[in-house]
């Protein structure tokens, strides 16, 4: 068949990838002059499925109310007269019960860990390589608090086979060197030693070229404006560079999904959550991560990718807006200051991007429903990275009506009704 891909970041390149290794024709689009150039450009770097966590989770509107209280806080809310927003805001309310978090966490589970999978068969067919470092990832706690609620997690993890392990500050220290003059901040970690890190902006380059060795098709700079139907199917997409015609579509165009899909009839439940990243050159390997580390009380990732330093973190629910704000980076430089250090902060690099959130965590892979020849992989929120080779595998799997090779009927659109 040919295959259609609209969208060039981590999500669409891996789908792209996937589907000429099983031999169809494919084509992908993209608005931007080369691949990986929004979403997917410099988020925090972390491949961890372990820590695959949705933000619905019991305690999340009184936690909310506190966080907006501080200037620091995690998750930010500027009020908008914007009617998506408040349904998403619902939604997301509605899975804020301890069924839902267990349900939601273990789908999140599942393809997450897939897809490190995946990601490791792929560096070892290809060689490819991206700043990359399997050497786990460490979720720190300051607070007991912190602490005590990691059990609830544990548990989820326990139960679908992740490794971890709880560790005391000498244990943190242990693994990460560099926080043993910070140590008094500490309560305790949870460590994944299954997680990884690596730079996806470079990972879905590099990706991009070997699956143009493979026959695959890419138009840069090229808008896309919507789809032209017949009967039951889409006849074409409608582009800057004039209709494009194929046997199959895929839309995997992440924040903008749910404007390209309303006018198919297609509402899902995908909001732009803006997230911040400092991107950090390396000036003393001793006082920087080895790997990768999360600091639980402000929600910032840091991330060792070569020679430079990545803090990413940060949730803003402001719409389409990109502005930079100069106290979100406050808030990553006193997460990382606090703890480490081993970076030229006035040379960093301070970035925005707009994260694909759907309310309850979990990516919408799968067929889009009415339309026979129309599927969909989005939604993957702060996690694309983390999910991006073992989702596109499964939609290449699933197009090519092959039996994918996880349960994957509660991935789909379908979930929503």
């Amino acid at each position: 068949m040919k295959i259609i891909v609209l969208g060039g970041g981590v999500i669409g390149v891996t789908s792209a990838w996937y589907l000429a290794k099983l031999g169809h024709e494919v084509e992908l689009i993209d608005r931007q002059p080369a691949a990986g150039m929004e979403t997917s450009f410099a988020n925090a770097g972390q491949v961890s499925p372990g820590y695959s966590t949705p933000w619905a989770a019991p305690g999340l509107p009184r936690k909310a109310i506190g966080w907006m209280l501080g200037k620091h806080s995690p998750l930010v809310i500027r009020p908008r007269l914007d009617p998506a927003m408040i349904r998403w805001m619902i939604q997301l309310w509605r899975n804020c019960t301890a069924e839902a978090y267990d349900r939601n966490k273990s789908r999140m589970l599942r393809i997450a860990e897939y897809s490190r999978d995946c990601l490791g068969d792929l560096r070892h067919e290809t060689g490819i390589t991206y700043d990359d470092r399997q050497r786990g990832l460490i979720q720190l706690f300051r607070t007991q608090a912190q602490l005590d609620h990691a059990a609830d997690d544990m548990r989820i993890l326990a139960e679908s086979g992740v490794d971890h392990e709880l560790l005391d500050v000498d244990g943190i220290v242990g693994a990460e060197p560099a926080l043993g003059r910070t140590r008094h901040l500490l309560k305790g970690g949870l460590r994944l030693p299954g997680d990884e890190s690596g730079d996806a902006h470079l990972f879905t380059q590099r990706l991009a070229a070997l699956a143009a060795g493979q026959g695959v098709r890419f138009r840069y700079d090229t808008g896309i404006t919507g789809f032209r139907t017949q009967g039951d199917r889409i006849a074409a997409v409608e582009t800057s560079a004039g209709p494009i015609t194929g046997d199959a579509y895929l839309v995997a165009t992440g924040s903008h999904t749910p404007a390209l899909l309303k006018p198919l009839g297609i509402r899902i439940p995908v909001y732009p959550v803006k997230g911040y990243s400092l991107t950090i050159p390396l000036t003393d390997p001793d006082r920087a991560p080895v790997s990768t580390v999360n600091d639980e009380t402000y929600k910032v990732a840091m991330t060792r990718l070569g020679d430079r330093i990545r803090v990413g973190g940060t949730a803003e629910l402001t719409g389409y807006d990109t502005r930079l704000r100069p106290e979100r980076r406050e808030t990553l430089e006193l997460s990382f200051n606090s703890l480490f250090g081993g970076g030229e902060l006035s040379r960093a690099t301070f970035w925005t991007g707009l994260r694909p959130n759907t309310p309850d965590g979990t990516p919408i892979v799968g067929h889009a429903g009415r339309w026979k020849n129309l599927w969909l992989n989005t939604g993957h929120g702060t996690l694309g990275w983390t999910m991006a080779c073992g989702s596109g595998r499964l939609i290449a799997d699933l197009i090519s009506d092959r039996r994918p090779n996880i349960e994957h009927a509660d991935l789909s659109i379908a979930r929503y009704g």
